[in-house]
């Protein structure tokens, strides 16, 4: 029975395979995944990536901020004998995730790993060092 699901879902979803392989090649549902556990050094974060490429993935520290992003692109040509196009589709999404991770930690302290679709990354915890403004402060007696 066709019901789109009202809450957490996308209504496309039901679909499945109809009418041409299905709507989208990839579910919304499941790309970046994200678990983030803490421990005594830092922080492991494994996020899901199914059917995207490790070149398709990028990662930057920027303001204090982790940002992951993937770009991917994909055609589907279906040829008959004659090299006539009976199907021709193309895709292109976008999808980025962003943590905060503070403005003391660098770049070359997160580790990141890609292996079966999952990027793992490892980011160490740093204290935060808050700047006192040095102001031009009156004496009060």
């Amino acid at each position: 029975m066709l019901v789109p699901r009202i809450f957490g879902g996308n209504p496309f979803d039901d679909f499945g395979d109809f009418p041409f392989g299905g709507l989208t090649r990839y579910n919304a549902n499941t790309l970046m995944k994200t678990d983030v556990k803490e421990n005594d050094k830092g922080y492991a974060l494994t996020i899901d990536m199914p059917g995207i490429d490790k070149e398709d993935v990028k990662a930057e520290l920027r303001d204090g901020y982790l940002t992951v992003r993937v770009e991917s692109n994909y055609s589907n040509d279906d040829r008959d004998s004659e090299g006539r196009y009976i199907r021709r589709e193309r895709h292109y999404g976008s999808c980025s995730r962003s943590f905060y991770v503070g403005n003391s930690v660098t770049q070359d302290e997160i580790k990141a790993s890609f292996k079966n679709g999952t990027l793992k990354l490892t980011v160490p915890k740093k204290e935060e060092h808050k700047s006192i403004e040095a102001g031009n402060y009156i004496k009060i007696d």
